[in-house]
């Protein structure tokens, strides 16, 4: 706060003005502070979300000489299967890269049981994640 003086008939007067200079300058740089901590904060994962078909549409029947799709699912107790074959967790980025490795189509479906152990599901799909795949879809439905 600055003061300033002023003299009038009485004398020499006291008048309070505001610096706002000081305040300005603090929340510049706290500005410039949070906007750039936003842009670390942001975690981006891409959700990419199929059309729905309208009622009363026949649903499509797949074409035959598409690639098997590969899911990854975690069961209710616990186990790791791809392509409903059992995987020993050791072993699961091994086979993830084998089975990518001659295919066209980067995309893995990844579905857990709703009585999975949650710690677990998120642990096989950062493990899958780790194996460096394009695209990793998690499936809502069964299949």
């Amino acid at each position: 706060m600055a003061i300033q003086l002023e003299s009038g008939k009485d004398g020499r007067r006291i008048r309070p003005s505001m610096n706002v200079t000081p305040l300005v300058d603090v929340v510049l740089v706290l500005l410039i502070i949070f906007m750039i901590m936003t842009q670390n904060m942001a975690r981006v994962m891409s959700l990419h979300v199929p059309t729905p078909s309208k009622p009363g549409e026949p649903e499509q029947a797949p074409d035959p000489d598409e690639e098997v799709q590969v899911v990854l699912t975690v069961t209710s107790e616990g186990t790791i299967q791809v392509n409903q074959e059992e995987v020993a967790d050791r072993d699961l980025p091994d086979k993830l890269r084998r089975v990518f490795a001659a295919r066209d189509d980067q995309t893995l479906f990844f579905d857990a049981a709703d009585d999975a152990p949650y710690g677990r599901a998120v642990e096989v799909l950062d493990a899958a994640r780790g194996t460096g795949l394009a695209t990793i879809a998690v499936l809502t439905e069964p299949i």
